[in-house]
């Protein structure tokens, strides 16, 4: 009986955590996400009343409606918004992997002394506040901050470079603050690889090269994925960076959400743009754990 109830509460726990702070939240915005702008406050009606009763249910959600993700589809800021957000995530997982990948690698194939204080380094930033790091770049990017001066006293360039305001800026920025969600997975994955394997490889006649591709790519495949959603989802509602490196000219979803909830405080349209965020990374994450649930059963 004890085991029985210990089992039933590891089970209710989670999803009580899920219904608390997950769908209650999200049922919420979806209901505002599907109601209309009104000058009042909250300000959008229709707001539910409980002692209506069931006729007044019935009357609430006759007056519910899908204009403010029309609105969304058809208006070209917004478009132009999600689709900047979409290339600007996919690009800086793309650039993070770039640099990930032989870091991780290093540091999977370090002296077993050394692996320890590796991983301190790559975890050491969390220790700063994310906003601080972010203004540092400030300093780091303008045109009299560090990295111009630096290069003008090599004589690399001969004026002053446009960086900041610029989507390069939120690149590095985006690159930078999230690279360690990269690396921690892979190495992570490289460091269980077993390097029989590889020798394995090469033993049948395979170069370096080609038992990297066909052996240690595939097993670091796990990693890479995991740490590709870790950097995509997060770069893709990124407001802070494009707030304060990328500048005004800078579209994405997170601050056009920012806009339209404290500027235009439309919050119908400012909802319908965080559920079409949610659903954009929830359906990837849901379509990779149901692929990654048949090459389990598949394997066994």
């Amino acid at each position: 009986m004890a085991a029985g109830l210990r089992r039933y509460l590891l089970i209710v726990v989670p999803y009580a955590w899920l219904l608390v702070f997950f769908l209650a939240p999200f049922f919420i915005v979806l209901k505002i996400s599907l109601s209309d702008l009104a000058v009042a406050m909250p300000p959008y009606t229709p707001t539910f009343d409980p002692s209506a009763g069931w006729e007044g249910f019935k009357a609430f959600i006759s007056q519910l409606d899908f204009e403010s993700y029309i609105f969304l589809a058809t208006d070209s800021l917004y478009v132009n918004a999600f689709f900047s957000s979409l290339q600007i995530a996919v690009l800086s997982t793309f650039l993070a992997l770039l640099v990930a990948f032989p870091m991780a690698y290093g540091m999977a194939r370090a002296p077993d002394w050394l692996r320890p204080l590796l991983v301190m380094g790559v975890i050491l930033p969390f220790w700063t506040s994310f906003l601080i790091r972010v203004y540092a770049w400030v300093g780091i990017l303008r045109s009299e901050g560090l990295l111009n001066q630096f290069l003008i006293w090599t004589g690399i360039i001969s004026e002053p470079l446009q960086i900041m305001n610029t989507p390069v800026a939120v690149y590095i920025g985006i690159v930078y603050s999230y690279l360690p969600f990269m690396v921690l997975p892979i190495y992570a994955t490289l460091e269980k690889m077993d390097e029989s394997l590889l020798e394995a490889a090469i033993d049948l006649g395979c170069s370096r090269v080609k038992a990297f591709w066909l052996v240690t790519l595939p097993l670091a495949m796990p990693g890479i994925i995991a740490g590709c959603f870790l950097v995509f989802i997060p770069a893709m509602g990124e407001f802070v960076i494009p707030e304060l490196l990328g500048g005004s000219r800078t579209l994405m979803m997170g601050k056009t959400l920012w806009n339209e909830f404290f500027s235009n405080r439309d919050w119908p349209v400012a909802s319908a743009v965080a559920i079409v965020l949610l659903l954009t990374l929830v359906v990837p994450i849901v379509i990779f754990q149901r692929q990654a649930e048949r090459q389990q059963e598949a394997g066994r």
